[in-house]
């Protein structure tokens, strides 16, 4: 594998050194835009988020990325197109779902966070090779050839699918892939992992000087007791949701209707909690800012609630807040609920202009959503058609769809955020199970896959969204989408009857393809609700539905 042809103008001095040293000639643009394939100038929004001390790593130590989840890594993936066959790349086989390979403490080592349980994995030298391994307890692993044993199938219906899983994968159903969604490592090099069952796992290394001494349970903690018994939208009896890390080292856990707060240091002490209503479910993690502020949306209402360092705190008094927003129908596909799909994204750092947090809403055909975050700027005017005055913003989005739209233009994804730039992915195809485990297997190679994603930017001195730019022609199954801020390309992985699985990578700037990593019509190109890595060197690290792998795209 090498660089492919060209690399575009524009990119960052980094990538074209390495382009030059590689021989790779640039390639002409035919873009009208002045420096189009390179990052946009940049935004008045700060650096994005202040690291957080408490987390294993800047990036990667949390799904989403960083504590403002804005799906935004520096590694300088390249331009250009690439053919990748999984089966050849170093992988670890495990699954089914692999939502992101966490940061360890040690840059030399990863984390998986799995379905099926936790890997520690030695990525040094260019390498991707498991040195421990446990699963979570109570799972039952898939053993590598069942696993592929359904992946390497050609399906062309539903049912065939349905045959395989039950008879490989021993009927599993959407409430597995559940597992270790929303997982973080802290500056212990500890994963905190929750389970479909309300389990909390600390898993740790028996020895950190030999992590090839395997892996242990520090701490189990049974979350139940800290739950309702009421039943979610799905039928479900209230369950736990994902993990988060405060500035100051405070354990957030969320439930389906809940908000606790732990003691990282004693666990067994009581939590902290917050209430929400009997009627609302909540399906996505938290986002957090240096003082504390958590984010966090159920089907019905955005909030904010506060860590004042002694309690979690819902008065307006201490900045905390509340807004309705649109909502709509839970779509036939990929999407799990009726309100928005989104990880509330932290939008603006700078401390001098606004500072947002950003959703797409549950609306059959969605709009972005912006909520003023701290204080509602003086004079500030109500927009018509919103909900709140708290709601700074909200615009359609079309997703580069033509009129008409199709019935639901809706997304499971969190917002990508970088500056004051914002992309949205939408991901309703064809078809649809309710069973979102066969969905996700199904969408692409059986189903005719989701198309459409646009690009917006925020402008402060408006207090408004406009639109960048939109691709109607590309797909975005059910994958997180994530942006290389040092090449300026955001990514996201769809299918193709042509060509497959791929990763497409689009120019932030203008919306321009500028990367193709093309896996062909093997399954373990699906990414399957995981979230897209990548390397330092440019490789990207694909969090199959097979098992992650290290797709080496660079020599």
């Amino acid at each position: 594998m090498s660089w492919s042809r060209c690399v575009r103008p524009g990119t960052v001095a980094a990538v074209l050194a390495l382009a030059t040293a590689l021989a790779v000639p640039a390639c002409s643009s035919n873009s009208s835009e002045s420096g189009a394939g390179g990052t946009s100038s940049p935004a008045p929004a700060g650096h994005g988020p202040a690291r957080n001390p408490y987390l294993a790593a800047d990036k990667y130590a949390v799904t989403h990325l960083d504590s403002s989840q804005s799906d935004t890594f520096d590694d300088p993936v390249p331009p250009g197109t690439f053919h990748i066959d999984p089966a050849q790349m170093p992988r670890v086989a495990v699954g089914p779902v692999n939502i992101i390979t966490l940061a360890a403490t040690d840059p030399k080592y990863r984390w998986i966070s799995s379905s099926a349980g936790v890997r520690y994995v030695d990525v040094a030298d260019g390498g991707f090779k498991e040195v421990a391994g446990m699963d979570a307890p109570g799972v039952a692993p898939i053993p590598a050839p069942a696993l592929d044993s359904v992946l390497n199938q050609n399906f062309t219906d539903v049912a065939q699918i349905k045959d395989a899983v039950r008879q490989d994968w021993g009927g599993m159903n959407w409430t597995r892939i559940a597992n270790g969604v929303y997982s973080l490592v802290d500056k212990d090099n500890r994963v905190y992992y929750t389970t479909n069952d309300s389990q909390l796992y600390v898993f740790g290394l028996v020895n950190n000087a030999k992590p090839e001494d395997g892996i242990k349970v520090i701490k189990h903690l049974d979350l139940k007791p800290f739950l309702g018994t009421g039943t979610t939208a799905t039928g479900l009896r209230e369950n736990v949701v994902g993990v988060n890390l405060t500035y100051d080292g405070r354990l957030l856990v969320a439930s389906t209707r809940e908000l606790l707060a732990f003691d990282r240091t004693n666990l067994d002490a009581p939590p902290q909690r917050v209430r929400f209503g009997d009627d609302e479910t909540v399906s996505n993690s938290m986002s957090i800012d240096e003082d504390n502020g958590i984010y966090i949306a159920s089907n019905k209402i955005m909030r904010k609630i506060v860590w004042t360092g002694s309690k979690l705190s819902t008065d307006e008094a201490d900045g905390a807040w509340s807004s309705p927003y649109d909502t709509g129908r839970r779509p036939p596909a990929v999407k799990f609920g009726t309100g928005t799909g989104s990880t509330p994204t932290l939008m603006g750092f700078d401390g001098k202009s606004d500072e947002l947090v950003v959703i797409t809403d549950g609306a059959d055909q969605m709009n972005l959503v912006a909520f003023w975050r701290n204080k509602i700027p003086e004079g500030f005017q109500q927009k018509p058609g919103t909900k709140s005055h708290r709601i700074a913003d909200q615009i359609q989005v079309t997703a580069g769809l033509p009129d008409p739209l199709p019935e639901f233009v809706q997304s499971e994804q969190s917002v990508v955020v970088d500056g004051y730039g914002a992309f949205v992915v939408q991901n309703i195809g064809a078809g649809g199970q309710p069973d979102r485990l066969i969905d996700v297997l199904a969408n692409g190679p059986v189903d005719t896959p989701p198309h459409g994603m646009q690009r917006f930017e925020w402008d402060p001195a408006g207090h408004r969204w406009t639109s960048v730019w939109a691709r109607g022609d590309v797909a975005s199954t059910s994958m997180v989408p994530a942006v290389s801020t040092s090449t300026g390309i955001v990514f996201v992985n769809g299918y193709s009857k042509a060509d497959g699985w791929e990763v497409t990578g689009l120019d932030w700037k203008t919306g321009e393809t500028v990367h193709r990593t093309i896996f062909g019509q093997t399954n373990l190109g699906n990414g399957a609700y995981a979230i897209i890595e990548a390397l330092p060197n440019g490789d990207l690290l694909f969090n199959s539905i097979g098992g992650p792998f290290r797709a080496k795209i660079v020599k």
